[in-house]
């Protein structure tokens, strides 16, 4: 049975933390938008040199600083032929003389950012890259640079996440058990340990498997920046998910500070350290990262501790093939306070749900396990092949309720992604073709043991209840093409094919087995005009395929006699979930400032939702099924530039909101209620100054209207809105950085998010998540070369 080894836990924190800290003290010009995405695509495979620092807008988030200078770098054939290390050494150095890490906010690229740019590097610094790439996407993107959230606390990914149109990402009793939705996906999942809806990938390469997302892996300390394709503009990286894809990418050792540390400090006895060091020797080069985090919660029963590995290992053989390691590494603690109605967070947001708060419940994750590995392969100057490969072993031990449950979950995953770049006719063309493969491996399996004697008179705790083994697995082929139909105006067409067989049996007490095999074709159109070089037009129709996580076919009879009473015996057939989505909006900028609009409707066919009933609390589960037709609609806003400069100071800001409108079509029980999970508004603003002399201070808003907790909709959580003041002191030409936050200014009392309950009790129900109270907090953040 998996379980924390406190004593190998503590022994391989001080080993790895020592040993890091052994080892810290040990040209180009494009002219034009088309120009910029082709040498983006050229050089994308190539693992190589950043230390570029230039002048860049936000793709969806505001600038702050000043333009930075350009650096001369090494060429790339000096390069390739053994003086990398003396080139990054002369990037990185110069990289902080530009004070790269006070561009704070930066991140991405705008069209007229692409056309403007002059680049005296062998290549696109990684972010600017991702940047220019997502513009070749007719619909809506986000590019987030984590520098942005470095200038205050970065505690667990919903810090790395906000700030983003049509994204709903909040972190219950500060855990990582995220509560994650874009465009309405992962209702049915609760603030389970996996996330479903959204495909989510670390550096390109799988991290969504048949059981979900592991929400351990998504540590945002070590994170350069983020690419989120929202609904089904995340086809061309496999996703066919009704929210869409997450791209989280690693620091490297061309990209990282050779030395950094950083400590954040404060209230509910908040600690978190990192250690990091990247550097490149020769033809390769390294990054590593450590982290280690301590909560003792504001609400009781939700102590969360962390420690945590980020590394990577990169290899050019040349200009054409490089090949780069990955290993994640997480160890988490995380009490679980379960949930309460509205009137107990109006009086008192800081108690535990009755009986929980007596029976001490938590989860720990006693050491998950991530290994990857990505080959690009840059055929010729039009066309590159990236083919990579994840195993994931991720033990969960979940001590909740009446019983335990005991999950091993071991994975393999597999994605291979073709790009070419063409002149047919005449007529720019992008063609992408790729596949995306996961499955369970022998031995992935979960179980329910004796954990309260009280429940169990007689029966020693540990005494096993019942077990079943999963398997599963999902393959989608991909292909999308752009093609310049006439100048400025771009078509998009394409699909996926996914066939996504699921399978479970139940070993003990009895025994019994399902199997589903669905095979879905889902087709992609759409359009984007550039009208100017910095505003463009785009629109899409997609249709979005979603099999349920595999342990949720798990939903059908319960035993009704024996030790097992209680628990689930029977298998629920659950069809995918299918949509089909239009979406048409418009990006650019215009006087320094930058907008992002979207509006999209979808008619969702066999939406997977899901239950909490006092009987599957008790056993840690719920009850899934499909749906009736729903529809998902709302609108992904966001504005962000520059109000004042004077003198090398500047006032700026930036806005996200989002409104989502999901309901039922005329169910027989249900009518057109609203479906439970996130607020109708939804909205974080921040205003922010920067001053010359190293002084900044932002002043943040977020505002959410009432989130419906009910299926009957009779239950909703409060609307709230809070805020929050920042101020902090970045050196000038340092990287160093300190900050004190003020967080939850008025000390509101409010829910972040609801558990889905099928009927309220005099207009309420056992069903919010609490967020913070008032809280102070401190960090200090150091690197050097």
């Amino acid at each position: 049975m998996p379980y924390q080894d406190r004593t190998r836990y503590g022994t391989m924190k001080n080993v790895v933390t020592k040993s890091l800290a052994t080892l810290l003290l040990g040209s180009v010009s494009f002219e034009s938008l088309e120009v910029a995405r082709a040498q983006s695509a050229d050089m994308s495979g190539m693992s190589g040199m950043s230390g570029m620092s230039v002048q860049m807008n936000n793709h969806h988030h505001a600038m702050n600083a000043p333009p930075a200078k350009s650096v001369a770098q090494k060429p790339a054939a000096e390069i390739s032929s053994g003086k990398a290390g003396a080139a990054a050494h002369t990037a990185k150095a110069a990289d902080a003389a530009d004070d790269d890490m006070g561009d704070m906010y930066m991140g991405g690229a705008s069209a007229s950012d692409a056309e403007k740019v002059d680049v005296t590097a062998s290549r696109l610094a990684p972010i600017r890259r991702a940047g220019a790439q997502l513009l070749s996407i007719p619909g809506g993107t986000n590019i987030i640079d984590s520098k942005m959230v470095l200038k205050q606390r970065n505690a667990t990914s919903a810090d790395l996440l906000s700030y983003q149109p049509g994204v709903y990402a909040q972190a219950p009793a500060g855990s990582d058990d995220l509560r994650l939705s874009i465009r309405g996906s992962g209702l049915q999942v609760g603030a389970n340990a996996t996330r479903a809806g959204v495909i989510v990938l670390f550096d390109d390469l799988p991290a969504t498997t048949p059981i979900g997302s592991f929400n351990e892996l998504m540590e945002p300390l070590g994170i350069q920046y983020t690419e989120v394709l929202r609904g089904g503009n995340g086809l061309d990286k496999g996703s066919l998910q009704l929210g869409g894809l997450i791209n989280f990418h690693s620091f490297t050792g061309y990209d990282a500070k050779t030395y950094q540390a950083r400590v954040e400090a404060g209230s509910f006895g908040y600690v978190k350290e990192q250690l990091s060091s990247g550097k490149v020797i020769g033809k390769s080069d390294y990054y590593i990262s450590v982290t280690n985090s301590y909560r003792a919660g504001y609400q009781d029963q939700t102590k969360a501790t962390s420690f945590g590995i980020n590394a990577n290992y990169g290899y050019r053989f040349n200009d054409s093939v490089d090949t780069r390691f990955f290993f994640r590494y997480r160890q988490t603690y995380e009490g679980n306070p379960y949930y309460l109605t509205r009137a107990q967070v109006r009086e008192n947001p800081k108690q535990a749900q009755y009986p929980y708060n007596t029976w001490g419940t938590y989860t720990i994750e006693p050491g998950t396990k991530y290994f990857g590995n990505r080959t690009t392969i840059r055929i010729d100057d039009a066309s590159r092949i990236m083919i990579g490969a994840t195993y994931i072993d991720a033990p969960m031990d979940h001590q909740l309720g009446n019983t335990s449950s005991i999950y091993n979950n071991f994975y393999l995953s597999g994605v291979i992604n073709y790009t070419r770049n063409d002149t047919i006719l005449g007529h720019k063309s992008e063609t992408t073709a790729g596949i995306y493969a996961t499955g369970d491996l022998p031995g992935s399996n979960f179980m329910n043991l004796v954990r309260r004697q009280a429940a169990y008179p007689g029966v020693p705790v540990g005494t096993l209840l019942t077990k079943q083994k999963l398997g599963g697995s999902s393959t989608l082929f991909h292909v999308s093409n752009n093609t310049e139909i006439f100048k400025n105006f771009w078509l998009t067409a394409g699909g996926g094919l996914s066939y996504d067989p699921r399978s479970g049996s139940v070993v003990y007490p009895v025994q019994n087995h399902f199997s589903t095999a669905p095979l879905n074709f889902a087709p992609r159109g759409g359009f984007r005009y550039q009208f100017t070089p910095d505003i463009r037009i785009y629109g899409n129709v997609s249709r979005s395929v979603q099999s349920a996580q595999d342990w949720q076919f798990l939903s059908g009879s319960r035993y009704t006699s024996g030790l097992a009473q209680g628990q689930t015996e029977g298998w629920q057939k659950l069809e995918p979930q299918t949509a089909t989505t239009f979406e048409v909006g418009s990006e650019g900028t215009y006087k320094g400032q930058h907008w992002s609009v979207s509006y999209y409707h979808s008619a969702v066919h066999n939406e997977l939702l899901s239950a909490v009933t006092p009987v599957s609390q008790l056993y840690n589960s719920a009850v899934f099924t499909n749906a009736s037709r729903t529809t998902h609609q709302g609108v992904e806003a966001g504005i962000n530039g520059t109000l004042f400069k004077w003198n090398g100071n500047a006032i700026t800001y930036m806005q996200a909101y989002t409104w989502s409108d999901f309901h039922y079509n005329h169910d027989p029980v249900f009518g057109h209620n609203r479906l439970p999970g996130v607020p109708e508004h939804y909205y974080q603003g921040e205003l922010h100054a920067d001053f010359k002399n190293g002084f900044y201070t932002t002043f943040d808003v977020e505002a959410a209207s009432s989130i419906v907790a009910s299926y009957d909709n009779g239950a909703r959580t409060a609307p709230y809105h809070i805020y929050s003041y920042t101020l902090g002191y970045l050196w000038p030409k340092k990287d160093r950085r300190v900050y004190l936050q003020f967080h939850n200014l008025a000390n509101k009392h409010y829910a972040m998010g609801v558990v889905p309950v099928y009927t309220s009790t005099n207009g309420d129900a056992a069903a919010e998540l609490v967020g913070d109270g008032f809280g102070i907090f401190a960090g200090v953040d150091v690197g050097f070369n």
